[in-house]
């Protein structure tokens, strides 16, 4: 593979990879909305690995392979928040975030079978 296309199918899962961690080192991410500030941070977390998801099928071209490494990033990024001021690390925020890994990929598969 030539330097220029790892760069170009890397650099966006890179990007995206610590715009996951910048956003996990935010203290507090709450909206004030109540009830509806539970639904939309969920919502949130598994579209942010959705997004995840389809970069990393993008760059690997294996869905197993990039269901296992955005899990894996999922997982790392609870750990981190456990040591963040006001987060804390949950395995329920690991499974949304691998349904929302599951997601994108599944959609890049499909988007590709209906071409």
């Amino acid at each position: 593979m030539k330097p220029s296309r790892a760069v170009s199918l890397w650099l966006p899962v890179l990007v995206w990879a610590g715009v996951i961690f910048a956003l996990s080192s935010i203290p507090s991410l709450g909206t004030g909305l109540g009830g509806w500030d539970l639904l939309l941070r969920k919502l949130a977390h598994a579209t942010e690995y959705a997004i995840l998801g389809l970069l990393l099928l993008r760059a690997l071209g294996r869905a197993w392979l990039a269901l296992g490494l955005g899990v894996l990033y999922a997982g790392s990024d609870e750990l981190h928040q456990h040591f963040v001021s006001g987060r804390h690390g949950s395995p329920i925020d690991v499974a949304i975030d691998a349904a929302g890994v599951l997601i994108g990929v599944f959609l890049v598969r499909r988007a590709l079978a209906l071409r």
